[in-house]
């Protein structure tokens, strides 16, 4: 008998996947039930299966991901997509393959703005903190104390010149006229706007509120001006006339385009941007305040600085309870995981292996040495798969959910090159019944994974299917469109919009929780399937330190031992497959 079980371990030791040795020990959870983050079911809705690994190689892990699992920290969960109430489909794209859409593009240059001082940042989108003003590029207290008179000033000429044009009966005086509003033009604008020397400083729309209001005002007589109506334009144009009359404003010219009022600078030459735009010479020279991003990858390990940005972000953007963003949990979540680190030794393993390695990593996104971003990562033989982002709310107005993602995919494409087999970007899983979840699909052009026989299906040929029901059988979709060419165009069921928030979505897949979820409940029941010689025989199993294949196990249990056991491994094969049943080791606690 000890023979037997020499030969089982060593058997079991050798099913290595090449990539520094090491072997997959997982224990089985069986089915669990909880209730649903995504539909928030008070039911206990959400059905899925789940393992907890004490170790686990890259290419187990890349295996398991391609039949519908993803980890939470060292917790592994697959839904049993037939039944649960928010079918999760893997999602990928070929990073080679990838096209930004336009959305994408404006994230990327508008972060190459911020960096080079250019983003004029909304005051909602500054911090209460003292010291993030200066980094972010933004005026201080003072300087916008010395701008907001200017504005000030400007509205009250408007309102002057609409007193003056209802005093001479060129506007009705039966109406309540809005309060004018001048406000900043942002520095990307100015540049686009500016015709001369000039510079387009302020701009006001008054004229549009003032034809609504004599609209409202005369709904059944047409008021006109000389045989004119009154439209925003030539409002503006009256208000011009009116506001020369009393008299210039030092410094500044002021002209009217499609019913806008804009108050220009005289010249650069004689406008003292000290005196009217002092927040400009934050900007004045572009070398000296362009700001440094920096992007580290680094294995997943505890850091305290991570640790206080992922609290403001989960209290601040989810609005999390305290107690659940402590550091145990946070080390559970985000820091623990148990794929076995590989890294590239000698010239023969770095045609195989990126520089880095394989294993999970946390990738650092740095503003002049300032924490903005943390981006989850494993980066497995295929691919690097996206765990979970977490950004600094301060930034919120960088996008950098959708930022990051662009930066992981330029990673794979980068990396390719030294590691073949590294080609896709995974997302995580795609939730069609979640809106949160549908900005996913914006990385084109992706694929979703069927959950039956776990091929790869266009999102686009996906689409129509999942807009009537849920639960799709996807590759029916492209085996019948293979042999008949029924389906609308790619381009015809191509989602045109995109949506907003990675960034608040940042997190790539529901946490399934643990063992200390007490929402969850294991299912007794796992299968009626009787044993089948052959089909569970193989299955690797660890016990007291010992490995076994079942069939020699077997041998060694009782009847009760076995009618336990069996239906726990029939269900264990089915939902792993047979590769990785026979491969992986099933710990008996």
């Amino acid at each position: 008998m000890s023979s037997k079980k020499v030969k089982s371990a060593n058997d079991a030791s050798s099913s290595r996947d090449g990539l520094g040795g090491g072997e997959s020990v997982i224990a089985d959870h069986g089915r669990r039930r909880s209730t649903c983050g995504y539909c928030k079911s008070p039911a206990r809705s959400s059905i899925s299966h789940g393992l907890s690994a004490e170790t686990l190689t890259v290419s187990d892990y890349q295996a398991l991901i391609d039949r519908g699992w993803r980890r939470s920290g060292c917790y592994l969960y697959k839904h049993e997509m037939d039944k649960t109430c928010c079918p999760s489909y893997t999602i990928r794209l070929k990073a080679s393959d990838f096209v930004p859409s336009k959305e994408q593009q404006r994230v990327s240059r508008r972060l190459e703005r911020f960096l080079d001082g250019k983003l004029d940042v909304q005051p909602k989108e500054q911090t209460e903190h003292t010291g993030v003003s200066s980094s972010l590029g933004t005026a201080t207290s003072e300087e916008k104390s010395k701008v907001e008179p200017v504005m000030d000033d400007l509205s009250k000429t408007i309102d002057q010149a609409v007193q003056i044009c209802i005093q001479s009966g060129e506007f009705p005086s039966n109406m309540q006229i809005p309060k004018a509003s001048v406000k900043k033009v942002l520095c990307d604008k100015r540049k686009k706007l500016a015709k001369g020397p000039e510079q387009l400083l302020y701009t006001s729309n008054i004229a549009f509120p003032i034809a609504a209001a004599i609209k409202r005002t005369h709904t059944s007589e047409k008021v006109e001006i000389n045989g004119n109506k009154l439209s925003p334009e030539t409002i503006s144009e009256i208000l011009l006339t009116a506001m020369s009359k009393l008299g210039e404003t030092p410094g500044i010219s002021i002209e009217v385009s499609k019913g806008h009022i804009n108050f220009l600078s005289a010249s650069k030459a004689s406008l003292s941007e000290k005196d009217v735009v002092p927040n400009e010479t934050l900007h004045a020279k572009k070398d000296s305040r362009k700001l440094k991003l920096e992007m580290r990858l680094k294995r997943s390990s505890f850091d305290p600085e991570e640790h206080e940005l992922y609290k403001r972000y989960q209290l601040k953007v989810h609005n999390d309870n305290p107690s659940h963003v402590v550091e145990s949990s946070y080390r559970r979540f985000l820091v623990d995981s148990p794929l076995i680190y590989v890294q590239p030794l000698g010239e023969n393993d770095e045609k195989v292996v990126p520089p880095c390695g394989f294993g999970s990593f946390h990738q650092q996104y740095r503003v002049d040495g300032r924490l903005v971003a943390v981006g989850v990562v494993d980066i497995l033989p295929k691919c690097l798969s996206s765990v979970y982002l977490f950004w600094d709310p301060d930034y919120a107005f960088l996008s950098l959910g959708k930022y990051s993602a662009i930066q992981e995919i330029n990673w794979v494409r980068e990396n390719q090159a030294r590691c073949p087999s590294l080609e896709y970007y995974y997302l995580g899983y795609y939730i069609h019944s979640c809106s949160k979840m549908r900005y996913k699909a914006a990385y084109r052009p992706s694929e979703l994974l069927c959950p039956l026989r776990f091929k790869w299906v266009p999102f686009e040929v996906a689409r129509p299917l999942l807009d009537k029901k849920r639960y799709v059988i996807l590759s029916d979709i492209k085996e019948s469109q293979n042999q008949c060419s029924l389906l609308p165009h790619a381009s015809e069921t191509l989602a045109t919009s995109e949506h907003e928030d990675m960034e608040q979505g940042e997190t790539n897949d529901d946490f399934m929780g643990g063992s200390d979820d007490e929402d969850e409940e294991m299912d007794e029941s796992e299968s009626e399937d009787a044993y089948i010689e052959s089909d569970i025989d193989n299955i690797v199993i660890g016990l007291y330190g010992s490995q076994y294949r079942y069939k020699d196990l077997r041998k060694m249990l009782n009847p009760v031992g076995r009618k336990q056991l069996e239906p726990m491994l029939q269900s264990y094969r089915k939902v792993v497959g047979d590769e990785l049943s026979e491969r992986m080791v099933y710990e008996i606690r």
